[in-house]
């Protein structure tokens, strides 16, 4: 719901404000009641179920039923309110780290395992990866390539939106492509993917908006989710920690694919970079 809520209209965002606000209560109403509740109509609660995911609102009552279930069984606490300015620094520890579980939980539900398998396919298939990324997201495109290199696999992360689509052009089928961009509107990103797509390799875009411009060139769109934002932590901060789940989850895949090479090529890097961690001997 926070994933998706930017791009409903605003009838539709006050049925899933309420609904993610307070499911339990939410799930005790009829279609009618919902919509009296948010000052709706029935055909917008409707609509709004069928944008989360679910055929009908029926569907969406037993969903929601089972969070509520779910939570009064001792599950972890909602997000609490956001960090102000004048808040002890324990707080600060606590209310960030529920942020991040509950990032973490929403990406997991939001991913769609047959995307990520299909990703982690062309991946450990591909003569080559260039990976997009822009500000908070480079620095994921850069950990995904750090990963993929270490396994032998040979990747490239660009942050210079010029070097991107000069190297996108040189992209052919059997190679890779990925955009990682929390907005899914940022140019520098999309740019290279378009060019990559249109030279048929294979593309993914990893984004928090799965209706945004970047998903039009992408051949797999894995979702993210991100903790609500706040005046001191923006949604580009925020977006980082569901897109490293992203990165860990394609690069675990990919390393079960080519195991056989993979662990051999783990082994030797380690064995290289052994000797930067042991101190010296005197």
């Amino acid at each position: 719901m926070r994933t998706l809520g930017p791009s409903m209209t605003r009838s539709m965002q006050r049925v899933a404000e309420a609904v993610a606000g307070d499911p339990a209560g939410c799930a005790t109403l009829t279609v009618t009641g919902l919509a009296e509740r948010t000052g709706t109509s029935e055909a917008t609660v409707v609509r709004t179920s069928r944008v989360l995911g679910y055929p009908g609102y029926r569907d969406l009552r037993l969903a929601l039923a089972g969070l509520a279930a779910q939570q009064a069984s001792g599950a972890a606490p909602a997000v609490t309110a956001d960090i102000a300015v004048d808040d002890p620094i324990g707080d600060v520890i606590a209310k960030l780290a529920r942020e991040e579980q509950q990032t973490l939980a929403d990406t997991a539900v939001t991913l769609d395992p047959a995307q990520v398998e299909a990703a982690v396919t062309a991946l450990a298939a591909a003569r080559r990866i260039d990976v997009y990324g822009s500000g908070a997201s480079g620095l994921v495109a850069q950990d995904l390539v750090q990963k993929l290199l270490r396994i032998g696999l040979l990747a490239h992360a660009h942050a210079d939106p010029h070097l991107a689509v000069t190297n996108a052009v040189q992209l052919r089928p059997g190679d890779v492509a990925i955009a990682i961009t929390h907005s899914g509107r940022t140019v520098d990103v999309i740019e290279p993917l378009r060019v990559a797509f249109e030279h048929g390799a294979t593309t993914v875009a990893i984004t928090g908006r799965p209706d945004a411009e970047a998903t039009q060139y992408a051949d797999h769109v894995l979702t993210t989710s991100t903790a609500r934002e706040s005046e001191l932590r923006p949604a580009a901060m925020s977006s980082r920690t569901s897109q490293l789940l992203v990165v860990d989850c394609l690069f675990v895949g990919v390393a079960q694919r080519t195991y056989d090479t993979a662990a051999p090529a783990l082994a030797a890097s380690y064995e290289a970079l052994a000797h930067r961690h042991t101190p010296p001997h005197r």
